[in-house]
């Protein structure tokens, strides 16, 4: 099986080459990678998920950054927003009885889990990808989302 390290490197190559798709078959594991070659100017639903990975693959999914401008006057701050790296259910928390992993005005930094998206029963945990603190949460627990949709805003530091 391939270690997420290895994953990334492929990730990586793929982007950097003129190839569009990627298929990898390796004993019982199957990798199929393929560019989003669109541009989107407003939030839509991608046909193809950026990347397509048996359930055992890497625990932690990695976001895009999108930068958002605020409507009026511009201020100097700088924002990330977390978006969901596939579609599935929105949680918050761990498990319905415990607390949410991040509050707006919580601190994060790139490591920090800050809720799960499921997906075909496997609670996938969704990295903030960016050093700051949460401005706002856009998503409502047990919210059904899409790949590319906005999940919360990280106010960068």
């Amino acid at each position: 099986m391939l270690k997420v390290d290895e994953i990334k490197s492929l990730i990586d190559a793929l982007h950097a080459s003129s190839v569009d798709e990627l298929n990898l078959e390796q004993n019982e594991m199957k990798l199929s990678l393929k560019k989003n070659t669109t541009v989107v100017q407003e939030a839509v639903k991608p046909s193809v998920p950026a990347v397509e990975t048996q359930p055992s693959l890497p625990p932690q999914v990695k976001t895009e950054a999108i930068q958002v401008q605020e409507e009026g006057p511009q201020d100097d701050r700088n924002l990330f927003t977390v978006t969901s790296p596939m579609v599935g259910t929105f949680y918050a928390a761990p498990s319905p009885d415990a607390s949410p992993y991040v509050k707006e005005g919580d601190s994060v930094d790139e490591e920090s889990v800050v809720c799960i998206v499921e997906a075909m029963k496997l609670m996938n945990p969704i990295v903030a990808d960016a050093k700051g603190k949460i401005v706002e949460i856009v998503a409502e627990n047990g919210e059904l989302v899409e790949y590319g949709q906005p999940l919360m805003v990280v106010e960068r530091t």
